[in-house]
């Protein structure tokens, strides 16, 4: 007598995992390995990995094939590196193949493995419905691997969303001293600025640093507008314009609003563009130099 197959409970188990299903699972819903090889046979089931399927056709989307490996690697195991960060959205590009972290030795085939025994209960979240390492966790398994200027980014763009604090990247660095990424990420967790917006902010941070200048605060609130950059014992403000941000006169009027109130209030704003920070910044930052001492000494008490 044919086995009759719960095609809805299958369904509903995989709806969970991004269409996918372990072998496990099917166990547990009463098939018998010989059901599942016919399920198998008919096109229904698709083996993705030893011991998980996708259901109905075989996994083709970054989230499928990033749940199927997971699933792969057992209990315990979490998405990480590379395929972590593009589960965030800081990286543009999935890794073939997946990488994936456990805290055993298990090592599917065409999957990127990692051991850890170091990882805690504060190192998983699930997000978009797949086990993976905290983004804290994740930028600091990825630090490693990534240029300065590309880690740079990923980490500012993580302490501006909801996903990370400031706190939670201190703690996995504290946490991990021995690790390769806690010496990258600990400029970060040492900042006494803000997280930046954009590589224009990124690289006048740089050019400061390079310069000489002070280091300022960055995306700061001064009378109710937030800044670019502050260099508060100066009172100095410093917008990084771009034309893609000022190409119409409701901006262009705005801004210079914006620099009579602040002026009001006894703070300059001085205006840089990349072109000049990029072709010419020697003259940028003697000029810089010069308004932030000069505005300094008066400032300065009698």
């Amino acid at each position: 007598m044919a086995t009759k197959i719960p095609n809805g409970a299958i369904v509903a188990v995989a709806r969970r995992q991004h269409r996918n299903v372990t072998r496990a699972q099917l166990l547990a819903l009463g098939l018998s390995a010989k059901a599942i090889q016919r399920l198998v046979e008919r096109g229904w089931l698709h083996r993705e990995h030893q011991g998980v399927y996708s259901v109905g056709t075989p996994a083709t989307t970054p989230l499928e094939l990033a749940a199927a490996a997971v699933l792969a690697c057992g209990r315990g195991a979490v998405l990480s590196h590379g395929s972590a960060l593009a589960l965030w959205g800081l990286a543009k590009r999935w890794p073939k193949p997946a990488h994936v972290t456990t805290p055993i030795d298990r090592r599917p085939s065409g999957l990127v493995v990692h051991q850890a025994t170091t990882l805690s209960r504060a190192d998983i979240r699930a997000h978009l419905g797949i086990r993976t390492s905290s983004l804290a966790r994740t930028l600091l398994d990825c630090a490693p691997s990534l240029a300065d200027k590309i880690l740079t980014r990923a980490v500012n763009d993580a302490l501006r969303s909801p996903y990370l604090t400031h706190a939670q990247l201190a703690e996995v660095v504290k946490r991990n001293p021995r690790h390769r990424g806690t010496k990258l990420l600990n400029p970060f967790v040492q900042s006494p600025t803000g997280p930046t917006r954009s590589e224009f902010e990124d690289a006048f941070l740089e050019f400061c640093a390079k310069y000489g200048l002070p280091r300022p605060k960055i995306n700061t609130i001064v009378c109710g507008y937030e800044v670019d950059a502050l260099f508060e014992r100066a009172r100095v403000i410093v917008e990084l314009d771009g034309w893609d941000f000022h190409n119409d006169r409701r901006a262009f009027e705005a801004d210079r609003s914006r620099d009579a109130d602040m002026l009001q209030a006894g703070f300059v704003t001085i205006r840089i563009t990349w072109e000049r920070l990029r072709d010419h910044p020697r003259r940028e930052a003697a000029r810089l130099q010069t308004i932030l001492a000069s505005r300094a000494s008066e400032r300065a008490p009698l």
